[in-house]
């Protein structure tokens, strides 16, 4: 074995951000088209609906709710098509939860009237907003909130999407939703050899050239240890970050405001 497969083995390697290739197609690419179908088959494989409800269920928001209060703001960044957190409304919408106003945000327009629809059914209201996450990161970050004022979300959930970020662009990132959120979710690639085998046999699942080429990327750009709580403003009080390994391919990033603790405190 040379070094280059030993240190993958062990997965050593240090983080890589290369771009992918999706992001480089156009939305109607009927090679895009089908990988973002195969990525919901990616997700299944790697549980990120159930990792994502778990740690959803532990936040105050959703344990503290009924399906008589007022709708939870939530945004999620890089939202794709929404096909993900869809399955999460209606997973949650079984056990009679609170509704929810669900902001999806991507750089591109895939959010579809009929997902629109689905939603409804879910007792969730979603709708889109195209733009980019770096721009809408600039605009949260260029006008701070005032002291002690509210929230704008409830919560912010990122689903396999901060990996495509370099250091700064990170920490600019988590900078904004850290101060216009309460409670922040990310389920990301795990940076682990296992994952890294992995991602080289998505085309068992029936993935294109494109998503095949795109997991491996994902990988060496994942997250491990406490990388990401290491990217969080360190310059915000009254937090509390948990961060680890969650299934066999993924990594679990959880921030929650503290009770008590407001926007613009710290």
């Amino acid at each position: 074995m040379n070094r280059t497969a030993a240190q993958a083995v062990g997965f050593d390697l240090p983080r890589v951000v290369l771009p992918e290739v999706l992001d480089g197609l156009a939305a109607q690419d009927q090679a895009a088209q089908r990988s973002r179908r195969d990525l919901q088959r990616v997700h299944r494989a790697m549980r990120t609906r159930a990792t994502l409800l778990r740690a959803l269920r532990a936040l105050p928001p959703l344990r503290a709710r009924s399906a008589s209060s007022a709708p939870l703001r939530v945004l999620e960044l890089g939202a794709g098509d929404g096909s993900l957190m869809l399955g999460v409304a209606r997973a949650l919408q079984a056990k009679e939860g609170p509704a929810v106003e669900l902001t999806l945000l991507d750089r591109l327009p895939l959010l579809t009237a009929a997902t629109v629809a689905d939603y409804a059914l879910a007792g969730w209201t979603a709708t889109a907003e195209v733009d980019d996450a770096l721009d809408w990161a600039a605009g949260v970050n260029a006008e701070p909130p005032a002291p002690g004022a509210p929230s704008r979300w409830d919560l912010i959930v990122a689903n396999l999407f901060l990996h495509h970020f370099k250091s700064a662009e990170l920490a600019m990132l988590l900078a904004a939703v850290a101060s216009s959120s309460d409670h922040f979710v990310a389920c990301e690639p795990r940076r682990a050899w296992l994952a890294w085998a992995g991602s080289h046999l998505v085309g068992a699942l029936g993935a294109n050239a494109v998503t095949r080429e795109d997991a491996v990327l994902s990988v060496h750009a994942g997250f491990r240890d406490q990388e990401l709580r290491a990217h969080w403003p360190a310059s915000t009080t009254g937090w509390n970050l948990t961060e680890s390994a969650a299934g066999l391919f993924s990594h679990c990033f959880v921030a929650s405001r503290a009770a008590g603790a407001r926007i613009g405190a710290g």
